[in-house]
């Protein structure tokens, strides 16, 4: 009897102390911050995927996303192209403010460009670390590839990716472009010679950015998968080509796969309940892809460039099967993480951005903390919304309400509204002429990698100083 009391004591220990670790782990997860992801898509239109209406492409991971979480439907980027738009999500300033809403010679940075987003800018991911959170940049950076732009010294523990985008490479013929690099942390991985490699990219930073999940588990951690699919060249893995009709369904299946991944590593890892997940794009579609109901695409100010489907996760904290059509963008992604993470935001700089947990967390009643927002075209301020009207630089009047295509121009029957919105586009520009900060400017700048053939100096030429016939 003695025996199996000792042993029915054993057990009663046993079961006592894991009782007391679970209590332990669920207090733990509730007390710290919460761990952030962000999946910034390239080239993704509003209408690519199953919850914002697309039935060519089959997303079910998206889908199931959306019905654990919310759809924002009137979410944003500052720009409809790439570097001015991930400029805009890293600092939560537009990017006529961080010197970014274009490159030094394009409307994006290339291969060597002189500039970059600025040492002194203060990323989401330098922010995060204020409360010691880990850093992991999974895809495409796109915000400079020269000493000091690049996602070590920007605030990222730990980066696996590319540095810009991925049509930068010998198989673009428009400009003499080098081999396109991977890179692991400051250092070049491989590199990127044919289609076969560009398939792999969405599965390569898709491991990297779980293995990161895993290996940081016991403590708060950003991820950030900013992938370069769907951005052309366009090839998707084999698997995901094997039954699609277009390259760009097998690669829009692939990044719900991807996301589907990250979900369940969560799950798995029962890290789902203290973790805040966004998806989202950083422009409209590119040819191929599409807008849904709205007018345009990448490059436009009209709501197709700017407008992309957005959805935000995180089971118990944001209202299963919501919607939101409240204007929201990714400027606002900083100061929301910032205040849930209880970090002050800095106060030596305008941060256009707002916290929008409010609109995330389903609060009844909650408003948009926007009166306006400014839209941009190659570069250009080019347009402001405030409420249902919107106004173009061209004087094209639009109540995106009652029409969000955009299809009917209401100029001349609304001059008092036309003149309340011009008067915010010359206060935005005058704020931006005092207010605006310096673009980071790099010394000697040249390419990562030698252009194939060249020897020498000349073959880190920075692309942008190569003329070629029809540049």
């Amino acid at each position: 009897m003695k025996y199996k009391a000792v042993i029915m004591n054993y057990y009663k220990l046993i079961f006592l102390l894991v009782f007391l670790n679970f209590v332990y782990l669920c207090s733990s997860q509730e007390q710290r911050p919460p761990n952030i992801v962000v999946v910034f898509i390239d080239d993704m239109g509003y209408g690519d995927v199953a919850p914002f209406g697309s039935t060519t492409n089959s997303t079910p991971n998206l889908d199931k996303m959306a019905k654990e979480g919310m759809k924002l439907t009137s979410f944003y980027v500052a720009s409809p192209v790439c570097t001015p738009s991930r400029a805009s999500l890293m600092t939560g300033s537009y990017p006529q403010r961080v010197g970014l809403n274009r490159g030094s010679g394009h409307i994006v940075l290339f291969p060597g460009d002189v500039h970059g987003l600025h040492p002194d800018e203060i990323t989401m991911a330098e922010l995060l670390k204020e409360k010691n959170y880990a850093t992991g940049g999974f895809g495409k950076w796109h915000l400079g590839d020269q000493p000091g732009f690049l996602p070590l010294d920007q605030g990222f523990d730990t980066y696996f990716g590319i540095p810009y985008s991925n049509d930068m490479w010998v198989g673009n013929k428009n400009w003499y472009f080098p081999d396109l690099p991977v890179m692991e942390g400051n250092e070049i991985k491989y590199l990127v010679k044919d289609m076969e490699e560009q398939s792999k990219l969405c599965k390569s930073f898709t491991e990297e950015a779980i293995k990161f999940i895993k290996e940081n588990k016991e403590r708060p951690f950003f991820c950030y998968v900013p992938h370069a699919f769907v951005h052309g060249p366009r090839m998707a893995s084999s698997e995901f080509m094997a039954n699609a009709k277009t390259v760009e369904e097998g690669q829009v299946e692939e990044i719900d796969w991807s996301v589907g991944q990250i979900l369940k590593t969560l799950k798995d890892l029962k890290l789902d309940k203290n973790t805040l997940v966004i998806f989202t794009s950083d422009n409209g579609p590119a040819p191929g892809l599409s807008a849904g109901p709205l007018r345009g695409g990448k490059g436009s100010v009209y709501e197709g460039g700017h407008r992309v489907p957005t959805i935000a996760w995180w089971p118990g904290r944001i209202p299963a099967g919501s919607e939101c059509d409240e204007l929201a963008s990714t400027l606002d992604l900083l100061p929301t993480f910032a205040g849930l993470a209880e970090i002050e935001l800095p106060k030596d700089r305008i941060i256009d951005g707002k916290n929008i947990w409010h609109l995330l967390s389903g609060e009844p009643g909650a408003k948009t903390p926007h009166d306006r927002f400014f839209y941009q075209q190659d570069g250009n301020l080019a347009a402001v919304r405030s409420g249902d009207w919107k106004l173009l630089t061209n004087g094209e009047l639009y109540n995106l309400k009652q029409d969000l295509a955009e299809s009917k121009n209401v100029a001349d029957k609304n001059l008092k509204i036309i003149m309340k919105l011009r008067k915010m586009l010359l206060d935005f520009e005058e704020d931006i002429e005092i207010n605006k900060r310096a673009v980071g400017v790099a010394n000697n700048p040249r390419t990562l990698v030698p252009r194939p053939g060249i020897k020498g100096v000349q073959a880190y030429v920075p692309t942008l100083s190569i003329p070629q016939e029809g540049n």
